[in-house]
């Protein structure tokens, strides 16, 4: 199933982007702790080649621990700050402004010798759509500053934020990229809802789901929805329709119905902690 979606505006919040990076000190790339590879714009380290980096691994309460912490590590390992956060709980919110004065130590000694005192650290607030930007940006500033919602596409245009004497954010519109050359990736982000529901076959994709989260969690399906976990994807969401009483007129199942609920469980975290991408091994 080859999934791309990339509007016409994303062309757009690019190229300001590439005019605004020369106004900040540091780049906090958000990325979801349960795809935390596909959900990272590969423009984004082509962007911001000689600038300190920080990336939040967030939505981490719906990752599975282990992996939150392999992907901790691994970020680490690639020369990045990383700080491990859930945007909506405010879970690590207290870490961040730390790993920002450190990312940004450099900077700070540089104006010292200058001369320069108490310039705030200015930072660009990256990512893909609906990985939680302006959720951050909002708990992390204790105030409502930037548009939140649930679906792909809130942030329109840029908007700075000052926190404190100390920092001021720049928010950006989610971009995504114009083609994914490994279709794994557009699967995955569809998954976690960072591609529009409506333009995507929700009932291919939940097969796809279903097969992998038997592999890689065996019996998380069965614990949520009381049914065995035999026989092919298509019988397992049969059997999940079923369980939900998904029918139509004359008690034929309801696939697509069946389909939605699996996803808004998926994202919700209530069929568990689940990471959908695995820290590669290495050498591979």
């Amino acid at each position: 199933m080859n999934v791309q979606w990339y509007p016409g505006h994303m062309t757009k919040a690019k190229r300001q982007m590439q005019e605004d990076i020369k106004l900040i000190d540091l780049i906090i790339e958000l990325v979801d702790s349960r795809v935390p590879l596909a959900s990272r714009n590969p423009d984004i380290d082509e962007l911001g080649k000689n600038k300190a980096r920080l990336i939040l691994l967030n939505k981490s309460d719906l990752g599975d621990e282990r992996q939150n912490e392999a992907w901790k590590a691994y970020f680490q390992g690639k020369g990045f700050y990383v700080v491990k956060v859930d945007s909506r709980s405010g879970s690590g919110m207290k870490a961040i402004q730390a790993a920002i004065q450190e990312a940004c130590k450099e900077k700070t000694e540089r104006d010292r010798r200058r001369g320069i005192k108490n310039r705030p650290i200015r930072a660009m607030v990256v990512g893909i759509p609906n990985v939680g930007k302006s959720t951050f940006i909002n708990t992390f500033a204790g105030r409502a500053c930037a548009k939140t919602g649930n679906k792909p596409g809130v942030t329109k245009g840029k908007q700075w934020i000052r926190l404190n004497k100390n920092v001021e954010l720049l928010d950006t519109p989610g971009i995504l990229w114009p083609k994914f050359e490994d279709e794994a990736v557009g699967m995955r982000l569809a998954y976690i809802g960072s591609i529009k529901d409506d333009i995507l076959n929700m009932e291919e994709l939940s097969l796809t789901l279903i097969d992998f989260l038997r592999e890689k969690y065996s019996g998380v399906l069965e614990k949520r929805y009381q049914i065995q976990e035999e026989g092919t994807a298509v019988q397992i969401l049969e059997a999940i329709a079923r369980s939900r009483g998904c029918l139509k007129k004359g008690e034929e199942l309801d696939y697509a119905k069946a389909s939605l609920i699996l996803f808004d469980d998926f994202r919700s975290g209530k069929i568990g902690k689940i990471t959908l991408e695995w820290v590669p091994e290495e050498g591979k």
